[in-house]
């Protein structure tokens, strides 16, 4: 199996005891790890893949939760940095009734984001076949620096690089650095994830086809379009893929996305073939598979310790399909 390497933020997530209620109503909340590219990272080592993970966590209880979280999950975290300089980052989240999330984060003085390029050594790369990573530390910050090294290395070494720009607007000072930033980073995605929610904004159109000739003309060679219950498209040069939701109880869509391009990502590494080799017939049974994977995870609640092994999607699967 091929080894991805994750960059980013880790957190822990505040998840309410109830659905339906203002954040400010919220009397209970369950301590839950999460943080998108550790989600990721989680996703593809619980299904029995390698995955390495790299950033910086306050040296308090919270980090090393996300560490012995990640662990369970079978992530290498042997490049996580502790830091008693800074914090863990926390987000508390309210529930709404069809399971979606409205967050406050408390970030100002998250470790991740002093994640120095001097403590990255690039020898991090000698084992890896492919890289991910999200926005949220793409903010102006050294953790932003520690981005641009590793990926331009892998461009040079000829690494698959994933993006899924998975944004967070309340974490940027306005919504134009946010935009220019992930079109800037979109330059290095081999593989580029965008929900229905964002597509619009970054790519300025909402039309997904000429959202796909935006993308492409930015070097992009697989673009991945999801629409949470309404399912997702595969789109390359050459075909477009769609695949319909599934119907389940939905209880919360905490790293649903996470884990559908976690999954994804799974199915590639398991393969030595180019992106641009593989056949529509495979990447329509990634597609199917990631979309039942993400429809197991909205039926849990929580995010890295929701991802499931193998046996749990089949059983979940087989479930489905008797119902």
């Amino acid at each position: 199996m091929n080894k991805l390497l994750v960059i980013g933020e880790a957190l822990i997530d505040f998840i309410p005891n109830v659905k339906g209620s203002e954040l400010k109503d919220v009397v209970e909340f369950k301590k839950v790890a999460g943080g998108a590219p550790a989600n990721v990272a989680g996703c593809v080592a619980k299904l029995g893949g390698k995955a390495k993970f790299l950033t910086k966590l306050g040296n308090d209880a919270f980090g090393i939760h996300i560490i012995d979280e990640l662990k369970k999950c079978n992530v290498d975290t042997d490049s996580i940095i502790l830091s008693d300089e800074y914090d863990t980052s926390l987000a508390f989240v309210s529930l709404k009734n069809d399971g979606n999330r409205d967050f406050k984060f408390y970030r100002k003085t998250a470790a991740d984001l002093f994640l120095k390029d001097e403590e990255v050594d690039l020898s991090i790369l000698d084992d890896i076949k492919m890289i991910h990573f999200c926005s949220v530390d793409l903010v102006e910050s050294p953790m932003k620096k520690v981005h641009l090294k590793l990926l331009n290395e892998a461009v040079k070494r000829g690494i698959v690089v994933s993006f899924d720009p998975n944004l967070r607007f309340a974490l940027w000072d306005n919504a134009y650095k946010l935009k220019e930033t992930v079109l800037e980073f979109i330059n290095y995605a081999d593989i580029l994830k965008i929900s229905d929610e964002e597509l619009e904004f970054i790519t300025g159109t909402s039309d997904i086809d000429k959202a796909k000739e935006f993308v492409f003309n930015k070097g992009c060679k697989l673009f991945i379009y999801t629409m949470g219950k309404d399912g997702a498209y595969i789109l390359t040069k050459d075909f477009k893929i769609y695949q319909n939701g599934l119907k389940v109880n939905v209880l919360d869509t905490t790293g649903a996305g996470d884990s559908f391009i976690g999954s994804f990502l799974y199915n590639i590494l398991k393969t030595d073939k180019n992106i641009n080799d593989l056949s529509y017939e495979e990447l329509n049974e990634f597609l199917k598979f990631s979309n039942l994977y993400a429809a197991y995870i909205t039926t849990k609640a929580g995010s890295l310790g929701a991802m499931a092994n193998l046996k749990e999607i089949e059983d979940f699967k087989i479930n489905l399909e008797n119902k």
